[in-house]
């Protein structure tokens, strides 16, 4: 069944956000869809409701147990820091080869569409080897990378385009979800950027009505079916 790895040019740019909304898309077309965040940082236990593992069990339409979480995102850490780092806080170590088979298992045993949310951006150190481009490139899968719109984006996004195709990784699309109270415009941002690419591009609008960002997700939707 297929599987998309969503990435990210760094962490807060969108990837949940991306994840929730295809997610609602596939489940309106009734069209079996899972989801998965392996590993969190930043997590508060007594906090559950906005990590966001618990947004992607809400678009799932599952409940949000400690049960749920732990098939979701397995390697959830208090710390707001890098894996690496927020494993050591936490005297824990992290297994690469665990995680890989973890994800290997889920897109194997999953109906339809399985989304894989990676952790900040596409060179986070999860162990003192790898990093989450690693990751992506042990399972293989076919990629979306989103970035937000804040100054200096341009820069990150065409960055981590490069080191995508470098690794030979097959990138499905571009999303530039829209950052909150920074002066670049989304449009803008989507103009310069669509000079430097060949990938689809997409922008998304962050907190207006749902139905304003359908067109977008329909087609990202698309891409990656």
């Amino acid at each position: 069944m297929p599987a998309i790895f969503i990435t990210g040019s760094g962490t807060g740019v969108g990837k949940t956000f991306v994840a929730c909304g295809l997610i609602t898309h596939f489940r309106a077309l009734g069209r079996p869809v899972g989801a998965l965040k392996p590993l969190v940082s930043g997590f508060d236990p007594a906090a559950l409701i906005d990590s966001d593992p618990a947004m992607l069990l809400e678009a799932l339409g599952r409940s949000v147990t400690a049960d749920e979480l732990q098939q979701i995102s397995p390697w959830r850490f208090c710390a707001p820091l890098s894996p690496d780092m927020a494993a050591r806080a936490e005297g824990r170590s992290i297994d690469f080869q665990r995680i890989v088979d973890f994800c290997r298992a889920e897109i194997a045993k999953t109906a339809g569409t399985l989304l894989i949310e990676g952790i900040g951006g596409i060179m986070v150190p999860l162990d003192r080897r790898h990093t989450v481009l690693d990751l992506m490139a042990a399972l293989g899968q076919p990629v979306v990378l989103v970035g937000g719109s804040y100054l200096g984006t341009l820069s990150h996004v065409l960055s981590a385009q490069d080191v995508i195709l470098h690794h030979g990784l097959g990138l499905r699309a571009i999303v530039i979800s829209e950052s909150e109270g920074t002066p670049p415009p989304l449009r803008e941002t989507l103009v310069s950027l669509g000079n430097f690419i060949s990938s689809p591009l997409i922008g998304l609008v962050r907190q207006v009505p749902e139905a304003q960002n359908r067109a977008a997700f329909q087609r990202l939707a698309k891409l990656i079916a």
